[in-house]
């Protein structure tokens, strides 16, 4: 019997073999699908969203009541009296501004889905017209889609391409917030500690994080042209110069409207126009997290901790005129609109859109797990 060489490759230690970086990143991902397909089954994604807003919604409410119970409700209003009439103005003129920019969400939407033909004015028509609903009635995803899909269907457009207006309108807006959020938290990180609590060098990191993210968004989209979605759901992204026009959009946008809460705020003390910025941006995205109609309650309190260095009286009377402003009297414009252009259809007899039949998005990634798509590899 021949003995065979012992290499030192051949000698048993005893201890287990360490799993490869490939078995390791299965192991990772079988994980994470689980735990997907736990949360999609077991506990479901609506309930965890709702039981998210229902947390943010009642926090905001605890928070409110005590600040508000020290309030006089005569100096509110003296406040509110004591505006003055430029800053109004200013304010208004600042709002409409920061509609206006919405209308290029819809028509950017338009050219990244291909409908170069349906013009400006019916572009902002919807755009107008969804935001200020969905703003005020809360739901905007379906507030606001139904209102585009009444618009849009006049040019032949579909509940799906619809859909994708939608999608690529709110990635503006979400590319838009990241954007202000790192680039001013990393400016004036203490606006962000006023919000969440947080140390300033810990929120400056975060906002490290979303710049790379942002980055490393847009080289991904440079490089070579991107698709999302399934079938008749998919959507080209937009490439690099068009997502950094995108970026601008959303900017511009957010600008307007912080500048509208800025002429709102007392000039003294002077907190300078970036703070206020992340503040709004963030106190914004709470109300938006919160699912509650423009906000309500949940975008205030977060106001009112946030610029805890004015006299609550004043910034109170801020946020009613803001809201005044902002919500309620595009609002009641979108409705005349809206009921204007309907009484004119029916004049001339113009037939509904009909009811087209959807495409499923089933079955979805997550139905798969895996292991069984390396099988069927």
């Amino acid at each position: 019997m021949v003995e065979m060489p012992k290499f030192p490759g051949n000698r048993v230690t005893g201890r287990p073999m360490e799993p490869k970086p490939q078995d390791r990143e299965h192991r990772l991902l079988d994980a994470l699908h689980r735990a997907a397909i736990f949360c999609d089954q077991k506990v479901g994604w609506n309930r965890i969203g709702f039981a998210l807003s229902l947390t943010i919604i009642a926090i905001a409410a605890v928070v409110l009541y005590r600040i508000l119970r020290t309030i006089n409700a005569r100096e509110v209003v003296e406040a509110v009296m004591a505006t003055a009439p430029r800053d109004i103005t200013l304010a208004a003129v600042f709002v409409a501004c920061g509609y206006l920019t919405l209308t290029f969400y819809d028509l950017f939407a338009l050219r990244t889905i291909g409908r170069s033909e349906v013009p400006y004015w019916a572009a902002a028509l919807a755009a107008f017209t969804s935001y200020a609903v969905g703003h005020n009635v809360g739901a905007s995803v379906f507030t606001g889609g139904a209102v585009r899909y009444r618009v849009y269907s006049a040019w032949g457009l579909t509940a799906v391409e619809v859909a994708k207006i939608c999608f690529v309108a709110g990635l503006t807006f979400w590319l838009g917030n990241a954007a202000v959020l790192g680039l001013g938290i990393a400016y004036a990180p203490l606006a962000a500690t006023a919000i969440d609590q947080l140390p300033a060098w810990f929120n400056r990191v975060g906002a490290a994080l979303i710049l790379i993210v942002l980055a490393l968004y847009v080289s991904w989209v440079w490089r070579r042209p991107r698709v999302v979605g399934r079938e008749a759901w998919c959507v080209k992204l937009p490439g690099g110069p068009l997502t950094l026009l995108q970026i601008g959009i959303g900017i511009v946008d957010l600008g307007f409207c912080a500048l509208a809460m800025y002429m709102l705020v007392p000039d003294e003390p002077n907190i300078g126009f970036v703070t206020l910025a992340v503040i709004f941006v963030s106190a914004t995205l709470l109300g938006f997290a919160s699912h509650a109609p423009g906000g309500l309650g949940v975008f205030d309190a977060a106001m009112l901790v946030a610029l805890w260095q004015f006299d609550k009286e004043d910034v109170l009377a801020g946020l009613l005129l803001f809201r005044l402003l902002y919500y309620i009297v595009p609002f009641a414009i979108s409705l005349l609109i809206l009921g204007a252009r309907e009484l004119v259809l029916l004049l001339r007899g113009a037939a509904r859109p009909p009811l087209e039949r959807i495409p499923s998005l089933a079955p979805t990634e997550v139905a798969t797990s895996p292991e069984a798509r390396r099988e069927q590899a």
